[in-house]
């Protein structure tokens, strides 16, 4: 049975060979070190007080959320529904106390309670229902996403001022995650090592029939253990949202796998049996440390999860042979675990040659530039629009010898908190941000504002906070224009359906009330069905497809973006530019080419590169302390078969 400390020996091999044994024993916390020493030594900001506070708590919602994975993992169990139980439970909060006026102590409780609930039926669908954990957990995944949605309406909702101070500073210099990290990591040991469900944990996954045949009362132990990851999902979830500010319904989406890897990267075992809450906690910082240190180093942010896939494969490997090599020292007595302990500093050498490797050529070097440096956070790369508005920025800062580093925040709004919180302790010249929410990014404003850091805004505003200047096109005058193109195109009268855009994104609401606007002015057109699509091509297709069968005569479309234009288009076949003209949204070149195919009818284009270019030469002129305007506004054009051959983004 795995206790929770980590192994350390003591006597007559002295401190020299304690600290080699600990080290072989705990090949998470050796990668650890490696990680450091590497990083360290790659960039001159790595190694400062305020990265490091900020690597805390960049690995406070993911440690938290891995320490309630650790239980059912050691269980022999797996939970996928942290995430969306985390996203859940802070919905809950907010729209309990904001919306409804429940006291804010009754609304942390009706949170937490969320958690537990969640947990419970987990449990009781695997322990009584009979299903494979996997499957369990993958339906509450769905389910807890999809009520966040419900609850919120898809949109954001604000935190409570006195939970939102969770995400503040104690005495301006130690953060309050960090401190509940550190509560619940104590917290996980106690349970794992102190108490009864600790050791029932320890028994079910070591063998789950001999621990029943033992009098052990299995069933009920799996309610207890799935009910408290939910306490944690809970915790971690309102952690999240006090960084932000706000209950968003898609935060945290993904985090379920972080958490795991971090429980597996500490020492656990999927199989069950084994793990420790100090093994999760040296996981999750390795996982923050490598993105916070490729952040640092520039490194493209394809590249970073090309690398930091790579770097948590060697981790396991490392403990993976250490395990099975024995890691015990060489003592005076013997040799025979010579070659062992070799093959575990081997793989730790491979570990640190692939870090220092692979960052070394990946990152631009420029670090050292006397150039001015600019750090742009964009809310996805997973969008043509957005790369248009990367590579007219990045043709601009070379223009005017910026040296540029551009993240990709995944439209997430913590990891694009975490990217602007490095941007900030590495005292860049001027940031410029592309936000996944409005609301979210306002804390992380305030933050490079206190550093005396411009800010510059692209194609989204950012909301309770101050920029510099914000550089976008009328989302809502570009709705407008994309009902007004469809609904002259079909002589005023018709029925359509719109694709939306992803939840709680202000793109999505802005455009959404832009397509109501302007089709009040047509009551002849009918929309009978609006449904989101996430801005994705293959979603789009899906959705498409979906209401086609419930509407097939359908007479138009109208799109957020163009990429979802394109998924209707391949849904409607032939139709698509004939019987059914349909209208997108960004003008990207895909969607300009399909323009010009004459498959999509209009795009509402907003010049992607144009947006980059100007927001970089309003960000250096803001580092020089030169005057920008408080708004510049880049037209919005809708681009038709008539007027595609002269139009350039």
């Amino acid at each position: 049975m795995a206790t929770d400390t980590l192994k350390s020996t003591t006597g007559a091999s002295g401190a020299p060979g304690g600290l080699r044994r600990l080290l072989l024993d705990n090949g998470a916390l050796t990668a650890l070190i490696v990680l450091i020493i590497a990083l360290s030594a790659l960039s001159g900001d790595f190694l400062t007080t305020d990265n490091l506070l900020n690597i805390g708590v960049q690995a406070a919602v993911t440690a938290i959320l891995a320490f309630g994975v650790t239980f059912v993992i050691v269980a022999a169990g797996i939970d996928l529904s942290v995430g969306s139980v985390a996203a859940l439970s802070a919905t809950v909060l907010a729209w309990s106390a904001t919306q409804h006026g429940v006291p804010v102590v009754l609304a942390v409780v009706l949170a937490v309670a969320t958690g537990v609930a969640a947990g419970l039926v987990n449990g009781f669908l695997i322990a009584y229902g009979k299903l494979p954990p996997f499957i369990a957990t993958l339906a509450m995944l769905s389910v807890g996403r999809g009520l966040s949605l419900v609850i919120s309406g898809g949109v954001p909702i604000p935190f409570p001022d006195s939970v939102s101070h969770l995400g503040d500073t104690l005495g301006d210099w130690l953060p309050v995650p960090v401190l509940v990290m550190i509560v619940m990591g104590l917290l996980a040991a106690f349970v794992l090592g102190r108490t009864y469900i600790g050791r029932s944990m320890y028994a079910i996954g070591g063998n789950e029939e001999a621990a029943r045949l033992s009098g052990l009362r299995v069933k009920k132990q799996k309610l207890a253990i799935y009910a408290l990851s939910g306490v944690f999902a809970a915790v971690a979830g309102i952690v999240l949202a006090s960084r932000l500010s706000s209950a968003q319904p898609q935060a945290a989406d993904g985090y379920e796998l972080d958490a795991i890897a971090a429980v597996v990267i500490g020492g656990a075992s999927l199989a069950g049996g084994t793990g420790k809450a100090s093994g999760t906690l040296v996981g999750a910082l390795i996982l923050a440390v490598l993105r916070n240190g490729l952040n640092l180093l520039n490194v493209s942010a394809f590249w970073q999860q090309v690398v930091i896939g790579v770097v948590i494969a060697l981790a396991v490997l490392l403990d993976t042979v250490r395990r099975k090599a024995g890691a015990t020292p060489v003592t005076s007595g013997g040799g025979g675990n010579k070659g062992k302990q070799a093959a575990t500093y081997g793989l730790a050498a491979v570990v640190t040659v692939a870090i220092v490797g692979a960052t070394s050529f990946l990152h631009n070097g420029s670090s050292a530039s006397a150039n001015p440096k600019v750090g742009l956070s964009l809310s996805t790369l997973n969008n043509p629009f957005f790369v248009g508005v990367r590579s007219g920025a990045q043709a601009e800062a070379k223009k005017l010898g910026v040296d540029l580093t551009v993240t990709d925040a995944q439209n997430d709004a913590s990891q694009q908190a975490n990217q602007l919180q490095n941007f900030t302790s590495s005292s860049l010249d001027a940031i410029i941000v592309n936000p996944v929410d409005s609301d979210a990014a306002s804390n992380s404003v305030k933050a490079a504002d206190k550093a005396k850091i411009p800010v510059i805004a692209v194609d989204r505003g950012v909301n309770k906070a101050a920029v510099d200047a914000l550089v976008a096109s009328d989302n809502i005058a570009g709705g407008e224009q994309a009902a007004r193109t469809i609904a002259e195109k079909l002589g005023g009268k018709g029925k359509i359906v719109i694709l939306q855009g992803q939840a709680g994104t202000s793109a999505a609401r802005e455009r959404a009330q832009g397509f109501a606007n302007g089709l009040k002015a047509y009551p002849g057109i009918k929309v009978v069905a609006q449904q989101p699509a996430d801005f994705d091509r293959t979603k789009g297709l899906d959705v498409m497809s979906n209401l086609l069968q419930a509407h097939p005569d359908v007479q138009g479309v109208i799109a957020a973006n163009d990429e979802m234009a394109l998924g209707a288009i391949k849904a409607l076949g032939s139709k698509a530019g004939t019987s059914v003209p349909v209208v997108g949204f960004d003008g990207t070149p895909d969607g300009l080419n399909a323009v010009k195919a004459g498959t999509l009818y209009a795009s509402v284009a907003q010049q992607p590169t144009q947006l980059g270019r100007i927001a970089v030469d309003n960000a250096l002129k803001a580092s020089q302390g030169k005057k920008v305007e408080q708004t510049v506004k880049v037209p919005v054009k809708v681009v038709t078969k008539d007027n595609v051959a002269g139009f350039t983004g």
